[in-house]
């Protein structure tokens, strides 16, 4: 178990830098914290130096998934572990390059995902500039698989990530603190990423970014509603670079480990939206959560995107 304690950021290829960036920032109510001519990177209103980093690239796909951890002595131990089992590191650990610096490394999962492990990454003390929408954090991401029983057993059986919820055998929720879930996992045809949460504080929060969406002529894709695994509000969008997000809050916190009991629940519209507004996922949805197929970030980086 490698000690992680909770979700940084994503970072995200894009081959529309400057549009997708000017949505985040204007629209979805993220801060422009540092760029450059091929980076974009966005704080929220938490103190995680950024939430979200936008990288010029040829097609849409993962860079990485960062997690952190306690300290430096956490992040070499990591390391040590990793390379025990053979898994393939893509950074030793080091001082980062990228906005925030800190401490970390980087390795790949088994279906090629970057993920970084990382302490000592600064951190805002600065106060937010409050708008009508705020952004807090990533409250999860969630990533399609060829193989939802061996990336469980990868992410739980080495990450230490805890099996939280399933829904039927085509989601499984993992959870690496209090939080139902940071990552998820949907069974699919292939890797890719299927979508990213951003949590803000309340329900009044949630439609008024919906209401900011829409005034970009930007429809909601499936919501508002509330999920039953996890108990979560939700509202998908679709942003300009075909990646899915979300506005969520009130996830449910897991307080007692050993108390809890990982339930199965049913792929039935009343669960996948408590409130009866949203149903399931349209087909419109389901098609852009599927994403494009992922070869893995090695792939991107050697020019075959």
């Amino acid at each position: 178990m490698l000690g992680i304690t909770h979700l940084r950021h994503i970072s995200l290829f894009t081959p529309v830098l400057k549009e997708h960036a000017d949505f985040y920032e204007k629209v979805w109510g993220l801060d422009k914290l540092q760029e450059d001519e091929n980076n974009v990177y966005f704080r929220g209103a938490g103190s995680e130096n950024h939430i979200l980093h936008l990288q010029a690239g040829e097609k849409r796909g993962l860079h990485h998934i960062a997690f952190g951890m306690i300290d430096k002595n956490a992040v070499d131990t990591a390391a040590e572990k990793l390379k025990e089992l053979g898994i393939p590191l893509v950074s030793e650990p080091g001082y980062l390059d990228e906005a925030g610096a800190g401490y970390g490394l980087r390795f790949l999962d088994p279906e090629g995902r970057c993920i970084e492990l990382s302490c000592w990454v600064e951190i805002h003390t600065k106060d937010w500039s409050k708008k009508n929408v705020d952004p807090i954090k990533l409250n999860h991401v969630v990533m399609n698989t060829k193989d939802i029983d061996m990336i469980t057993d990868f992410y739980t059986k080495v990450l230490g990530f805890k099996v939280t919820d399933w829904s039927e055998h085509q989601m499984v929720f993992l959870r690496c603190n209090k939080n139902h879930h940071s990552l998820a996992f949907n069974q699919d045809v292939h890797a890719s990423v299927n979508h990213i949460a951003y949590e803000v504080e309340s329900v009044d929060e949630v439609m008024r970014g919906i209401g900011n969406v829409r005034k970009a002529d930007v429809e909601p894709m499936w919501g508002p509603g509330r999920h039953g695994p996890g108990n979560n509000i939700f509202c998908y969008f679709r942003d300009p670079a075909g990646y899915v997000m979300e506005y969520t809050c009130y996830l449910t916190t897991v307080e007692d480990d050993d108390k809890w009991q990982a339930l199965v629940w049913k792929r039935v519209p009343h669960l996948m939206d408590q409130w009866g507004i949203a149903g399931p996922p349209p087909p419109g949805a389901r098609a852009s959560m599927q994403g494009d197929p992922d070869e893995g970030w090695a792939t991107k980086l050697a020019g075959k995107q």
